[in-house]
């Protein structure tokens, strides 16, 4: 019998960093033998106990493995859901290891989305701390002007009190709509659509095209492909790991 605390152990499986567990515990997405998880200091069997994360059963990893999909419309960014949605899980069929997704998409929200059991990258990838540029195309209601993009990029309170920003480029116009391409580098949830919103200009379509220079080019939606050497690196050097 081997005992471990679960923020290591969920590390040791891919999840997260030691530190980021102790944030899907305070969430209360981990639960050991059916029962949630209340703190992350506590002490599991690893051999025997139970451990699973957003509902799928997690174990330690023996290889690290970095991939990227294109995200379709209407899938859940998560392994597991109760409600039955398709999941970004079901695109992951011929993978053999299981990875997990960094950060979220939105159910409607298509493009880049990162996956990886590299729990360390993942988590630094995904904090606001480590400003990693994300890229999005968003068509939006209204004419867009360059007053909205100003008012975005100088930045606008969001639901939760905290301010969002972004820099914006105006694409094109068609009908009632604009396209518009912004890049953030904290990536707040649902901070695009909210910024858009408060902006006057509410969301109609949202793609994202880029992640710290991760694309999904020559990719249809659904399929996905191993990242590169080069590119795990420049990941791992872009949040301070190499």
């Amino acid at each position: 019998m081997s005992q471990v605390r679960i923020n290591k152990f969920l590390s040791l499986c891919g999840v997260t960093s030691r530190r980021g567990a102790a944030s899907l515990i305070e969430e209360g997405r981990v639960t050991v033998n059916g029962s949630r998880a209340d703190r992350p200091g506590i002490i599991i069997d690893d051999e025997n106990d139970v451990v699973k994360v957003d509902g799928s059963e997690v174990s330690p990893v023996d290889k690290k493995v970095y991939i990227v999909l294109n995200k379709p419309r209407n899938v859940m960014t998560t392994l597991f859901d109760p409600f039955k949605r398709r999941t970004v899980k079901y695109y992951l069929k011929k993978l053999r290891e299981r990875v997990y997704p960094v950060g979220r998409l939105d159910f409607d929200t298509t493009g880049v989305l990162l996956l990886t059991n590299d729990g360390d990258l993942a988590f630094r990838l995904a904090h606001p701390r480590y400003r990693v540029p994300k890229v999005y195309q968003a068509r939006v209601k209204g004419h867009f002007k360059q007053e909205a993009a100003i008012k975005i990029d100088r930045g606008i309170e969001l639901d939760d009190g905290k301010v969002g920003k972004a820099s914006v480029s105006i694409l094109g116009f068609v009908r009632n709509t604009t396209r518009i391409r912004l890049t953030l580098t904290e990536g707040r949830k649902r901070e695009v659509k909210q910024l858009c919103k408060k902006a006057g200009h509410p969301v109609e379509d949202l793609e994202r095209v880029e992640f710290a220079g991760i694309t999904s080019k020559n990719l249809r939606a659904g399929q996905w492909r191993h990242l590169t050497q080069r590119e795990v690196s420049r990941l791992k050097s872009a949040v301070g790991l190499d």
